[in-house]
């Protein structure tokens, strides 16, 4: 796990001189110069930053088109924050979510010399032994890592991802300046808070962690093809684990034609309506039945393989879903179909929970959904169009939605893209129906609700035996007068921090009034030495004096209180 560490000593700030002024600067080239200013950042060397990077002519785009912009400038790590916060809109609005989700990986590829270095530094052993072919240039190139075509030594044709040199290194110094940037912003700006942007960070540190890992990626794949043993409609690739480590995933190449490529797959002889119906079916299996799921199904990572046999590539998000969410999402599911507010409502707030809702508002706001689709053939719903109308319910009353979620939303909304582009009269509503009924009627299965009871059981039976323990230990506690309750003030911090800054700025006042008093005391008592016929020392007390009382002034400004 890449570590975060604080980065509010100037000694930290200093260490990372060169990338902090880089970041700071792009932000001020994209117009956010506003933010650094209310964040403070224009102290110790950030001040002269705005005379080196001046803003470039960005009017005419938009602020989410901006971000955009600055984040693929800022280069790897944030491209991969911005590729998450894209499948996030609960911690970012929808509309940024959306103009988030065009990001790309503009990095060149880097050279062979490196790539040679770091797999024999692997894999401790020359290339030429364990490769009897390997092509030099990657046939593709990302943020993280490149994939090279080779074959090995017994004959398989495999492509090998390799991560870039020195990538954890450089994403641990971007964190760590994400993370300062972070506090600042829930600091400084009130709107920030409901996002929570240092939790955003810490959560992105663990994603990043994970992508860093291709052990995890080759787990993921092991995992996927085990669940589809014996399913003739999906090719899972081989992972090569004498191959593979951290830094390197020598998997088998697949050679196919991409899902999006409908007019090829049609002049190679392909059934694109049957590829439709089983691409469905292979996600909805993975969501439903597997609780385990690709969790980025675009067009670049599926191919198609002779026999209409479908292929998913890119393992390293994935997605899960534990049976109470499952059985949560089909019994809203099914409220939604029978437009039943009450139970909507309710099943809403289990899945999506929120500390405090106005439940009258929200049910007028569910009431107000429901009513859109009263009458309208559920093969007419489309599922990107409803969960943009569930997400700004959710976005409006402040609601909680769990990570994996939303990687099942990008899912099912690629469900709906694939199946349509390949058949027009694809109707994904149809296909994900005997799934939702098949996990209700589970949900009321004898056999399975006495497992239910039996395990709610046992579970009573423990607590019932530890309690009289842990009542024993609350009454020691009590008789050694070491029983502890925990309070927590939010933003106390911030009242004692603004109250540090008042009477700091109130000593400075203080000692500026002292030192002009005392200066024309000097003064009018005529004390040498003199300085043109002035006495010196009076004289410098009233220079010292003047630029105290200027740089109060320049702070108090710049604080816009005044």
């Amino acid at each position: 796990m890449i570590s975060l560490r604080k980065l509010h000593t100037v000694t930290r700030t200093y260490r990372h001189f060169r990338r902090y002024q880089q970041i700071l600067g792009i932000l001020i080239k994209y117009g956010f110069g506003d933010i650094l200013g209310q964040l403070r950042l224009y102290q110790f060397f950030e001040k002269g930053i705005g005379f080196f990077y001046k803003k470039t002519e960005v009017s005419h785009l938009t602020r989410y088109e901006r971000i955009r912009l600055a984040l693929e400038e800022l280069g790897p790590t944030f491209i991969k924050l911005g590729q998450l916060l894209s499948t996030r809109p609960d911690l970012v609005p929808p509309s940024l979510a959306e103009e988030l989700a065009k990001l790309q990986d503009k990095v060149p590829p880097f050279s062979f010399a490196e790539v040679k270095e770091i797999i024999e530094s692997e894999l401790k052993k020359p290339l030429e032994v364990i490769f009897s072919f390997f092509e030099e240039k990657p046939i593709a190139a990302a943020s993280l890592g490149q994939v090279h075509r080779a074959r090995l030594k017994t004959g398989e044709e495999v492509a090998v991802k390799v991560q870039r040199p020195h990538i954890k290194r450089i994403i641990e110094i971007d964190l760590e300046i994400m993370l300062y940037l972070a506090k600042l912003l829930q600091r400084h700006i009130v709107e920030a808070e409901w996002y929570d942007p240092v939790s955003v960070v810490k959560e992105f540190a663990k994603s990043i962690t994970k992508e860093l890992d291709y052990t995890l990626e080759a787990a993921n794949i092991e995992r996927f093809a085990k669940n589809f043993i014996g399913d003739t409609t999906i090719y899972v690739p081989k992972v090569y684990r004498a191959y593979s480590t951290e830094k390197i995933l020598t998997m088998e190449f697949i050679d196919g034609i991409k899902i999006s490529e409908v007019e090829k797959l049609k002049a190679s002889g392909y059934d694109c309506r049957l590829i439709a119906r089983r691409g469905a079916n292979l996600i909805l299996k993975q969501v439903f039945e597997y609780n385990f799921f690709h969790g980025d199904p675009h067009p670049g990572n599926i191919f198609i393989l002779p026999g209409n046999i479908i292929c998913f590539l890119d393992y390293g998000m994935m997605g899960r879903i534990d049976s109470e969410t499952k059985d949560t999402l089909a019994q809203l599911a099914r409220a939604f179909v029978d437009k039943d507010v009450e139970e909507t409502t309710r099943w809403l707030l289990k899945l999506y929970p929120a500390e405090n809702v106005n439940l009258k508002e929200l049910k007028l706001d569910i009431w107000e959904l429901l009513d859109q689709y009263h009458g309208v053939p559920l093969k007419q719903i489309r599922l990107k169009h409803l969960f943009r109308q569930v997400l700004s319910i959710v976005e409006r009353h402040h609601l909680r939605i769990p990570p994996d979620l939303f990687l099942l939303n990008k899912a099912l909304v690629a469900l709906e893209g694939l199946g349509k582009s390949l058949d027009p009269e694809f109707d994904a509503i149809t296909h994900i129906k005997p799934f939702i009924k098949k996990i209700v009627s589970q949900k009321y299965n004898p056999f399975l609700m006495a497992r239910r009871w039996q395990r709610g059981l046992g579970e009573l039976i423990f607590l019932l035996q530890e309690l009289p323990q842990e009542i024993r230990e609350i009454v020691r506690l009590f008789k050694r007068g070491e029983f502890k309750i925990r309070l927590e003030h939010k933003h106390l911090e911030d009242f004692i921090a603004k109250q540090d800054q008042v009477s700091n700025r109130l000593a400075f006042a203080i000692i500026v009034a002292a030192l002009i008093v005392g200066s024309a005391l000097i003064v009018l008592a005529n004390t040498p030495p003199y300085f043109f016929g002035i006495p010196a020392i009076g004289l410098l007390g009233f220079s010292i004096a003047g630029i105290m009382g200027i740089l109060l002034l320049i702070a108090i400004f710049r604080s816009g209180k005044f």
